[in-house]
């Protein structure tokens, strides 16, 4: 199934390791021990996270460190760019108002 970087940040667990992981590199253990799900829960996210391809995986000796991949990221501000001109819009017509009043 092919996941999309949407899929990656609707769940809050999920944008929660994002937050970790753009910190710095982590194993997987590393990070489940920031969360009180199971290795389980959380590698099954990182997995999704990996298919997004928010995640790179790079393997050190014998751990697998999880990097965090900033240019997936562009996708949402690219689809959020349409949002931000109409609110900017309609903020500076609700300026012009008030300037008005």
């Amino acid at each position: 199934m092919r996941r999309d970087i949407f899929q990656a940040i609707a769940d809050p667990t999920r944008r929660a390791i994002l937050g970790l992981l753009a910190l710095g590199a982590m194993t997987p253990n590393a990070v489940a021990e920031h969360f009180e799900s199971t290795r389980q829960t959380i590698s099954k996210h990182i997995q999704i996270l990996t298919e997004c391809e928010v995640l790179i995986q790079k393997k050190t000796g014998r751990e697998i460190y999880y990097h965090f991949n900033p240019e997936k990221m562009k996708e949402i501000d690219i689809w959020l760019e349409r949002f931000r001109k109409l609110w900017e819009t309609r903020f500076d017509q609700l300026d012009n108002l008030l300037n008005d009043l």
